[in-house]
């Protein structure tokens, strides 16, 4: 009996052994089966998508799903938010894996640190990436000791992204910063700078199934046969202040919100031109803080609105509006100077020629005011005909529009009867001449 208890306890002690062992012995640990959450970001790093970005990251570490994938199309943004996006997805306890897509998107300049961060990095065909290059957001000359500080430091943080990923990849990512450089999906996947090409998130995930990353420290092996997808899109606010800071949607709202002020201050009493411009401005100041806008353009737009106005108090028969045209144009022109941040050019020339014409139409119609004839007052009476009913000679009284008047011949003396011209006025008294012999 003492044999048997002592024999089973061996047995025990045996198994819980070579239980640790075999845990020890195990390259990764198995993911655990759960949902993909899928955060989609299109258009420019704002702080608005770094919000939406931290927001996902922290729904997916509080168990919610068991992989966060992020399908990206970026022209790029600061390094500020960059840094502190690619931050939050080191520290993430969840699998990360950035797709740049669908075809003909691409991942430049902050993007490129983007996708490089992540655990699994993948693009779709006909897609690129790189150009990771310095430039300044407002479109201003960085000096030689601060762009090479910048420079250095994204180096160096590029090259730790891509240090599990070989030599190769590594000078690649420098090249992209020291050189501003750009590859498609095909050429970066040779260099093993990514890690898969597919066409759809379906396909990456089929993909991916059965690969270890390292995530926190530990290894982890993703499981992504069969599961369950979660799109995960931005809330109303978020998705109405994204839109707000496309930068063609900013600059229409700056010109609808000037041209409402403008209309407000020329004609007041209306208050909803006012209230709607003075929406647009705030929406348009917003976002131009965000998308760091060169002021530059901004004061030569101020000042063309200035010359469109001036125009229809001082009437220079379209020589100020002309010049405010062309102001308009060229600060819209210089507007976002930084090359992430773009106005179409047609955009910007259809709005012009549509302010200007207003402008124009409105200086048409202030000239044509000046020269039309009084209809009401004293200067309503010049030119009007009149029937003489006591004889000028040289004062009488004249019937004129239904009422007598007083009224004294320009030259000579006029009967009874005659008509006459009014010409002028002299105080009460109307100055007449005859336009037809008496009889």
């Amino acid at each position: 009996m003492a044999t048997t208890r002592k024999a089973r306890i061996a047995a025990s002690l045996a198994a819980v052994l070579l239980g640790l062992l075999l845990l020890l012995a195990a390259p990764a640990g198995a993911q655990a089966p759960g949902k993909v959450g899928v955060l989609n970001v299109k258009g420019p790093i704002t702080p608005v998508v770094l919000s939406y970005l931290n927001r996902g990251l922290g729904y997916a570490q509080d168990g919610n799903v068991s992989l966060l994938i992020i399908q990206l199309d970026t022209p790029g943004g600061s390094v500020e938010i960059m840094k502190s996006l690619t931050d939050e997805m080191i520290r993430s306890s969840v699998p990360i894996a950035v797709w740049v897509g669908p075809e003909g998107a691409r991942a430049a300049s902050a993007g490129t640190f983007v996708v490089l961060a992540a655990h699994v990095a993948a693009m779709a065909p006909g897609t690129t990436i790189g150009a990771a290059s310095v430039v300044s957001m407002q479109g201003e000359e960085l000096d030689e000791t601060s762009k090479a500080k910048i420079t250095n430091d994204l180096t160096a943080r590029i090259r730790n992204f891509t240090q599990r990923r070989g030599a190769q990849a590594q000078e690649w990512a420098e090249r992209t910063v020291t050189e501003a450089i750009a590859a498609t999906a095909d050429e970066v996947h040779k260099l093993g700078v990514i890690d898969f090409i597919a066409p759809t998130i379906p396909d990456l995930l089929r993909q991916m199934d059965g690969m270890t990353v390292r995530v926190a420290g530990r290894d982890v092996v993703i499981r992504t046969a069969d599961v369950p997808v979660e799109n995960l899109p931005m809330t109303l606010p978020e998705q109405f202040l994204h839109l707000i800071t496309d930068p063609n949607i900013a600059f229409i709202l700056l010109t609808l919100g000037l041209n409402g002020l403008l209309f407000e201050l020329s004609s007041p009493g209306g208050f909803a031109a006012g209230i709607i411009g003075g929406i647009c401005l705030v929406l348009a100041l917003y976002a131009l803080g965000v998308l760091s806008v060169n002021w530059t353009g901004i004061l030569f737009i101020v000042l063309a609105f200035v010359l469109f106005i001036a125009d229809i108090k001082a009437a220079t028969h379209g020589a100020l509006t002309a010049g405010g045209i062309a102001s308009f144009v060229f600060g819209a022109l210089i507007l976002f100077s930084s090359p992430i941040y773009t106005i179409s050019r047609a955009l910007v020339f259809t709005v012009a020629l549509a302010t200007g014409a207003f402008f124009a139409f409105a200086v048409s119609k202030a000239l044509l005011a000046q020269k039309r004839q009084p209809t009401t007052g004293r200067e309503a009476l010049i030119g009007k005909r009149a029937v003489v009913r006591a004889p000028l000679e040289p004062e009488g009284i004249i019937l004129l529009a239904g009422e007598l008047w007083k009224a004294r011949a320009e030259e000579g003396t006029i009967g009874y009867g005659a008509t006459v011209e009014v010409v002028g006025m002299d105080g009460f008294t109307v100055i007449v001449r005859a336009v037809q012999s008496e009889s």
